[in-house]
């Protein structure tokens, strides 16, 4: 199986190491991996801000980037949800101004191929067992967009419960917002700030010394406000645990 890989703005500028964990995984698991050159970025800034024209580019880009693979796997939920809840929508806008054929046909190549990495593992390889191993106590954070618009449900749950030596924790209020929200946590600062606080708090008192998610935006909001309260405890994308094993610890 031949899979193209979305790797994300966010992770190839800050966390490259996401997107190589990813790579090892899947080939781990016998999948053959692509990196289109010519993806870009999905357009969930601009799209969250308000400016849906600047973003019909991208969905055209999007969709010629990955025209030629069934599968796209990529490690952010808020990603794959961009795509696969906000382009039906920007391509029904588009059709009610007039101007829509070319969008809806970029929506109907990307939205059926594009899968967040732990759907992916669940729902078309069918596995939950990758053969990781991560002797570490770890609690997971559900993101908002992996938990309301893609339903994630307890898939990752179920690969993390399968990882050798993990030690997993409940993470009390796992599915209120860490506050992050994109450009939410530019236009409010204050508030994001605050709900950053009681993530982190929350976190902290589960009393694993790392936090996982299947995004690292959220991560990164997360992981920044551990550091200022001084706790230990350290965010690591969920896809560098999965490709984790005993002779390749992470």
């Amino acid at each position: 199986m031949r899979v193209a890989l979305f790797v994300t703005c966010l992770n190839d500028t800050l966390f490259p190491r996401t997107g190589r964990a990813v790579v090892t995984l899947l080939e781990r698991l016998g999948v053959e991996v692509d990196f289109p050159a010519a993806q870009s970025c999905c357009g969930q800034p601009q799209f969250n801000t308000g400016y849906r024209h600047e973003t019909e580019p991208l969905v055209l880009r999007y969709a010629a980037a990955f025209r030629d693979h069934d599968y796209v796997v990529t490690p952010s939920g808020s990603c794959a949800a961009m795509v696969r809840d906000n382009y039906p929508r920007i391509a029904a806008r588009a059709a009610a101004e007039g101007r829509g054929d070319a969008l809806a046909e970029a929506a109907a190549v990307a939205v059926p191929r594009t899968y967040e990495l732990t759907e992916f593992l669940v729902d078309v390889l069918k596995v939950t067992d990758v053969g990781a191993s991560y002797p570490h106590t770890v609690t997971y954070h559900p993101t908002c967009h992996g938990l309301r618009v893609l339903g994630l449900g307890d898939r990752p749950r179920r690969l993390l419960e399968r990882v050798k030596g993990l030690d997993l924790r409940e993470l009390p209020g796992a599915e209120e917002c860490c506050g992050f929200g994109g450009t939410f946590a530019v236009k409010n600062a204050a508030v994001s700030a605050a709900m950053g606080a009681d993530k982190a708090r929350a976190v902290t008192e589960t009393g694993a010394g790392t936090v996982c998610a299947a995004d690292n935006s959220c991560l990164m909001h997360i992981g920044g406000t551990l550091t200022r309260l001084g706790s230990p405890v350290r965010p690591v994308h969920i896809a560098e645990i999965l490709a984790s094993t005993e002779g390749d610890p992470r």
